[in-house]
């Protein structure tokens, strides 16, 4: 199979929040932002899949700053790892006045995206390859999310997450320090 960089894949889109995206205190609804979230990951995604995909879940939504009537909101979204048929995809959110010009981190989320074949089976994607040392943080983060989430689920068990449970006793020993 073949691999791909992370900027192969990345991408950003904007839009101007209106009314009816809107709650009655004039802040973006929770489902617009996730709906845009998820078309981001989408498209980040196929471009790296060249395929279909289909969401497998989202994790670790971060609400940290309303986006306003008017504002425009503009996402960014990269894959951080690639696995056998799936993608974690993080996307992060900042919404800017456009009076002001300034721009505010709201939002980030991480997304597991399945590549699928013409009969919707899961379908092998293209090794990430991480190009710098910020690049290959998030690789190795990717891993450990990864089974975190399989744990949660049942499907791999705490003895076999090795690298989620290194990290653990690593972090843990220094905050005992």
């Amino acid at each position: 199979m073949s691999s791909k960089n992370v900027a192969a894949s990345h991408t950003e889109m904007s839009q101007i929040v209106l009314p009816n995206h809107t709650n009655t205190l004039g802040n973006m609804m929770g489902g617009q932002l996730l709906y845009l979230m998820d078309m981001c990951a989408g498209v980040v995604a196929q471009r790296h899949s060249n395929r279909t995909v289909v969401t497998a879940s989202v994790d670790h939504v971060e609400f940290s700053s309303p986006i306003k009537l008017g504002d425009i909101v503009t996402l960014a979204g990269h894959v951080n790892r690639s696995f056998r048929s799936s993608m974690e995809v993080e996307i992060n959110v900042w919404a800017e006045n456009p009076r002001t010009g300034r721009k505010t981190a709201s939002n980030r989320a991480f997304y597991t995206m399945v590549a699928i074949d013409e009969e919707l089976r899961p379908t092998i994607v293209p090794t990430l390859v991480p190009n710098s040392p910020e690049e290959q943080s998030r690789w190795e983060a990717a891993e450990r999310r990864r089974q975190l989430r399989l744990v949660l689920a049942g499907r791999l068990k705490v003895s076999d997450a090795h690298e989620l449970t290194h990290f653990l006793l690593e972090n843990v020993n220094k905050a005992d320090v």
